[in-house]
């Protein structure tokens, strides 16, 4: 088990938890695990027994579902503090994705049934922890939203100012996103073909608004992504 201090630490770090008392987040950190991965390693697959949630201490990870014809289909990228699966919680379902590792990363598993076990003994902690995934939920809503009917320029384009506003780090006036990511995984994310993620990014290349490296992206102008039309 992860030291009771390290992960208690970790968990006051985790939106879901913020409501919580210094007790309660000291009672939930016995329950918690440290793992270490390396890079490109799978956390769990699609479709497997649900064991535990997990919450990253460092590191990156993505989430990607895969069609019958082997096609991934990016659901998340998730940073420090980001617990997964979001549906681990209050439900038995098998997991419903595969996790992997973008970089060298460290979780904090917090095992399931425990962790119920807990929150049935904890009726206080329960709803504190149900009313801050109330309000996840609708945030997510409001995300779904603003992607219906969007064309694929619009999708790239909100991807990236996504990436920009959580991951990225503004040095001498450029942001730098540092997520190792291809073409084909943006792709998979945004729901279009990589020829078609090529095409963007070459014109955005081109009007100098943004650059790719093999550790992600720098913005160089933010405001002209956030206007930016073909």
């Amino acid at each position: 088990m992860a030291g009771a201090g390290n992960a208690k630490e970790i968990l006051q770090q985790v939106p879901m938890f913020r409501d919580l008392s210094e007790d309660e987040l000291e009672q939930l950190s016995w329950y918690a695990i440290s793992r270490t991965y390396k890079k490109k390693s799978v956390i769990f697959s699609e479709g497997t027994d649900k064991e535990a949630v997990f919450f990253i201490q460092s590191g990156l990870v993505k989430t990607f579902k895969t069609d019958e014809n082997g096609h991934e289909h990016i659901v998340s990228f998730l940073k420090k503090g980001d617990m997964f699966p979001h549906t681990g919680l209050f439900n038995p379902h098998p997991y419903p994705a595969t996790a992997e590792t973008i970089v060298p990363t460290v979780l904090l598993a917090l095992p399931v049934k425990p962790f119920e076990q807990f929150l049935m003994q904890s009726t206080g902690v329960a709803i504190k922890i149900m009313r801050v995934m109330s309000e996840k939920l609708h945030e997510l809503q409001g995300k779904l939203q603003e992607l219906t009917g969007q064309d694929v320029q619009n999708r790239g384009q909100l991807f990236l100012l996504k990436l920009a506003e959580n991951y990225g780090r503004e040095t001498d006036g450029h942001i730098h996103i540092k997520i190792p990511m291809t073409h084909q995984d943006m792709a998979s994310a945004i729901g279009t073909t990589r020829e078609t993620v090529n095409r963007l990014l070459n014109q955005l290349r081109k009007e100098g608004i943004l650059e790719t490296s093999r550790s992600g992206f720098i913005v160089h102008d933010l405001e002209a992504l956030k206007q930016w039309r073909e």
